[in-house]
């Protein structure tokens, strides 16, 4: 039996032009187009910075968790710049981490793992 994870999403239309359904595990989100005029709901593009940087946070904390390392708490700021040439790309994506706690160096171990995984 093979130990790979398959995680399934099931993205449909909800009605709205526009804004998508996005359900797992029972689990819905809306997802609204980063092209539509008004945004009510993460965009597209949004929920992909949020994964990207929600990942930062929830591994590092874990990974401070498993080596004994007193990390308070931590914020993480990620943005990505798309151009108005390639607008369906990001150009740059850059992520800041804000840990409290933790000494300097504790801090950029963290973050390190984090970059390394």
């Amino acid at each position: 039996m093979s130990q790979d994870k398959v995680e399934t999403i099931r993205s449909s239309s909800s009605g709205v032009l526009g804004r998508a359904r996005n359900a797992a595990r029972g689990v819905t989100v809306a997802f609204d187009s980063s092209s539509r005029p008004q945004a009510d709901a993460f965009t597209n593009s949004e929920a992909f910075l949020a994964a990207v940087s929600s990942c930062g946070v929830t591994l590092i904390e874990m990974h401070a968790k498993e080596t004994d390392v007193p990390l308070a708490g931590m914020d993480v700021t990620i943005e990505g710049t798309r151009t108005a040439a390639e607008p369906n790309r990001f150009a740059r994506v850059s992520m800041s981490f804000e840990l409290a706690g933790v000494s300097q160096t504790q801090a950029e171990s963290l973050v390190e793992t984090y970059r390394q995984r």
